[in-house]
């Protein structure tokens, strides 16, 4: 379950049941006024027969018209009774059956209760006064339907602003938080936008009290795996480094017994194998120091000065050669004047993997083309051969570690990995494709202006 689905939970479910309890206190408190409301008129009404009872002699009696009586007991939804009582419960008028009725603790003072009157509940109210020296207790009572009704508009609207507020609730505190997570996203997408190879903290500006320790935790951690990746660069650097002395004498060594007992035919074959052992080796010694220099951690702190591509192609132009021609391959070369901002070691670097690539998958007696050149305003170098070619759905893939698309070719997986970080340092652009005629492949590195 996501944060976000539990602190959902964790506060709709409280704020609902609050909300629905207020709705219970609300109910009451909108109904009991409404309740002393009617009330208060059937007591005014009470109060209206006051004046017509008058004493007559030695007894009290009402004088009301029947029209006046008419118009005390219309109302559109209710049925209205009353009666007038002395106090030892005799009728002195009105309806004879008006149930018993409530004495009042004080005088001039209405009290108001429920009771039934022909077989309907009524809501009832009895006052006690006095006239003329006797003691008189007035009762008035209506039915409930009126009552009912009022009572049922409050009710329906309080359901219907409850379910109204159930789905704002969860909507609303959804937004809240949807604006809440907004620091978490930010630091989401910053990550998710950048390099793998970039480890650089991650900014605390306007971050908020909640989120900045988690922010300098983080910070921390890219720290540690900073100086943690740039102690294994180091060391894989090193170690690459202190392989290439000893292999190179070893290689020196050989190549004199393979001068020296060229004629034994035994030892000659021995001593082959050990020299294309041992070439593999270094190739893979002089990779993993190119690799270890193609961090970006690494390339940050040199300087980037102009260099001429076509000179430091020229400079390799007899290695390549030499390796050309063990499978009698037509290496070719198209270079012009191109100046590119760079790092020259690591432009050499990329340079011998594209052509050493182009060599070993490319079959005896094709050909190979490396250019390069100035188009527009970039520098670009091209590498062409005539080799089974890259399908398109893998020209991603190449590019990774230890990703060979040939098994049967020796090598580490590690040339065109190289070649891509250390055209990303540069902010180059490679594009691969198929050769003239769509035979072979084709790498095409685009420098950007040389400032």
């Amino acid at each position: 379950m996501s944060l976000r689905t539990k602190l959902l939970k964790w506060l709709v479910i409280p704020l609902v049941t609050v909300n629905l309890g207020a709705a219970a206190v609300a109910y009451w408190l909108a109904w009991i006024p409404a309740q002393s409301a009617m009330d208060q008129s059937l007591a005014d009404t009470a109060w209206a027969l006051v004046p017509h009872v008058q004493e007559k002699g030695t007894s009290v009696e009402l004088s009301l018209t029947q029209q006046a009586e008419q118009v005390l007991r219309v109302d559109h939804f209710d049925e209205v009774y009353f009666v007038v009582r002395d106090s030892h419960g005799k009728t002195i008028a009105g309806d004879l059956d008006f149930p018993e009725l409530m004495i009042p603790e004080k005088f001039n003072l209405y009290s108001a209760y429920g009771t039934r009157m022909r077989g309907e509940d009524v809501r009832a109210i009895s006052l006690r006064t006095v006239v003329g020296g006797e003691t008189i207790l007035i009762g008035v009572a209506e039915t409930r339907i009126k009552r009912q009704q009022i009572r049922l508009r409050i009710l329906l609207s309080l359901i219907a602003l409850e379910f109204l507020l159930i789905l704002l609730i969860p909507a609303v505190i959804w937004l809240v938080l949807d604006k809440g997570f907004l620091p978490l996203r930010e630091i989401h997408d910053d990550l998710a936008q950048r390099n793998p190879d970039d480890l650089s903290p991650l900014p605390l500006t306007m971050a908020p009290d909640e989120i900045a320790p988690f922010i300098r935790g983080m910070n921390d951690l890219l720290k540690r795996a900073q100086d943690s990746a740039r102690t294994k660069q180091d060391f894989l650097a090193n170690v690459a480094h202190q392989l290439r002395t000893p292999l190179a004498g070893f290689k020196a060594q050989l190549e004199w017994l393979q001068s020296h007992y060229r004629h034994d035919s035994e030892t000659a074959y021995s001593v082959s194998l050990m020299m294309a052992s041992t070439e593999r080796m270094a190739r893979q010694a002089n990779q993993l120091l190119a690799l270890a220099r193609s961090e970006p951690g690494d390339f940050e702190r040199r300087r980037l000065e102009k260099i001429s591509l076509d000179q430091l192609v020229a400079e390799s132009v007899q290695q390549f050669v030499d390796e050309a021609l063990k499978k009698n391959i037509d290496i070719g070369f198209d270079l012009h004047p191109t100046i590119v901002a760079g790092d020259r070691f690591l432009l050499r670097d990329l340079i011998d993997n594209l052509v050493d690539n182009a060599i070993r998958y490319s079959p005896e007696g094709s050909a190979v083309t490396v250019s390069c050149m100035v188009i527009g305003d970039q520098g670009v170098l091209k590498v062409e051969d005539e080799g089974p070619g890259i399908p398109a759905s893998e020209t991603d893939r190449v590019f990774s570690r230890f990703y060979r698309l040939d098994q049967s070719q020796p090598g580490s997986g590690l040339g065109l990995a190289i070649v891509r970080d250390i055209a990303k340092d540069h902010h180059a652009q490679i594009q691969v494709g198929p050769g003239a005629g769509g035979k072979g492949t084709e790498f095409v590195v685009r420098f950007p202006p040389a400032v």
